[in-house]
């Protein structure tokens, strides 16, 4: 099983804190339609040049695990795109996709997660009701904030109303799980600031969040803006405030914090049931906590599954390697055109590898499983982690290490402690 991803660089304009491969140099309405023609066009080309060689090797079909449309922005893609390159997974890897034309929707036979990132103001009326003949089953918005003032400063198109508007729209449609991302540690934001924003967001009912702090990427204009010192980057102990206030009000309202930048809603297993989030670890076995609401796609991530990734700069990982695609739209579409796949490779070895599951694994409330790591790597890794251990940062319990609430804050530390060098 893997999952695909399925890069769309596009977008409308670029925000002051994005690092991710994406463009804003067609202008022209005529020109951006070419260039999406021949990107999609390349895109569905490139799943059937991956799926030959996949083919020639394994002599098995791939199968789907999730979907996962991000970028950019894919909410920027006319219909006729979208569904172009459904059919094409549906021609490459038989997920089981059905068309009602009388109802104008589709579903899958396989009942697999298949997300799409959207913009707040892409979702109009239109668009929502046109979401009903994709097989996608989940949204992932990114509010980042509702604060218009602080909207503009990011250079987000939408404004915060249009946010709650665009979720009430996609539930008129029938989409029941919807992710939106939020942010804090703005220049001159205050924790009450961010205290308004979750409980604005909790308001709306959704089923999952992913928030992060504000960081300054180089080569980013918000990082410009910081070296020239233009604004100013949060106060460790705000940053600290505002996060054990994300997590203390979420766990209140009913999520699970699954990963350190992640929740997701829970739901009742027993008459007894009990939020118990806050420590950032899971139950005893016999009273698990586990969302159904998790992002299965990105779980794999951070669960070492094989994952495959289409479209310029994505990248791919399984068997042994991890592979990436040329960051560059038109070299992408020339190298598909030409049957090649524009990728670069390198070779998992098993301390790369190792090394890999700390970054990731670590990140997850259930954290690394000492059961599968070999007799070497297992004395490794314990023996790193004592200081920490014995400082309270990690945990060691049943057979899995994990980090403590107070490991959170220093995570990068902790994991930069245990990696093999």
């Amino acid at each position: 099983m893997s999952g695909l991803y399925i890069h769309i660089p596009f977008c409308a304009s670029r925000c002051i804190y994005c690092g991710f491969y994406s463009t804003v140099s067609a202008k022209k309405k005529d020109e951006r339609l070419s260039i999406e023609e021949q990107y999609v066009n390349a895109l569905c080309h490139e799943m059937e040049l991956r799926a030959e060689k996949d083919n020639s090797i394994s002599g098995e079909r791939t199968t789907l695990s999730t979907i996962y449309l991000g970028g950019g922005t894919p909410s920027q893609l006319s219909f006729q795109s979208l569904r172009k390159i459904f059919q094409t997974i549906e021609k490459v890897f038989h997920i089981g996709l059905e068309w009602d034309r009388e109802s104008n929707t589709c579903s899958t036979t396989t009942p697999i997660e298949i997300t799409m990132e959207c913009n707040p103001d892409d979702v109009t009326e239109a668009f929502a009701q046109n979401l009903r003949s994709l097989p996608i089953n989940r949204i992932s918005m990114g509010a980042q904030t509702f604060s218009d003032e602080r909207l503009k400063f990011l250079h987000r198109r939408h404004t915060a109303d249009e946010a709650e508007t665009a979720v009430k729209r996609l539930r008129n449609v029938n989409i029941k799980n919807i992710s939106i991302d939020l942010m804090f540690g703005f220049p001159n934001e205050t924790l009450k600031d961010w205290e308004d924003d979750i409980e604005r967001l909790l308001a709306l009912d959704i089923e999952h969040i992913s928030a992060y702090s504000l960081m300054y990427e180089e080569g980013t204009p918000l990082y410009r803006l910081l070296q020239a010192g233009k604004v100013k980057e949060m106060d460790d102990e705000l940053y600290r405030q505002m996060y054990d206030t994300l997590i203390d009000r979420l766990s209140e309202a009913g999520y699970e914090q699954y990963e350190i930048s992640n929740f997701a809603k829970l739901q009742a297993q027993s008459s007894n049931f009990k939020v118990q989030t806050s420590k950032f670890k899971p139950q005893s076995s016999n009273f698990k906590v586990k969302s159904p609401f998790r992002s299965q796609h990105n779980s794999s991530y951070w669960h070492n599954v094989p994952y495959i990734g289409i479209g310029a700069s994505a990248h791919s990982y399984g068997n042994g390697k991890r592979s990436w695609n040329v960051s560059d739209t038109k070299a992408y579409i020339t190298a598909i055109q030409e049957d090649k796949l524009p990728t670069e490779e390198e070779i998992i070895d098993a301390d790369t590898h190792y090394n890999d599951m700390i970054m990731t694994a670590l990140r997850t409330c259930e954290g690394i499983n000492l059961t599968t790591l070999s007799a070497e790597y297992r004395t490794y890794l314990m023996r790193l982690a004592q200081p920490s251990i014995e400082q309270g940062l990690l945990k060691e319990d049943d057979g899995w290490l994990r980090l403590t609430r107070n490991g959170i804050y220093v995570s990068d530390s902790v994991m930069s402690d245990l990696m093999k060098v």
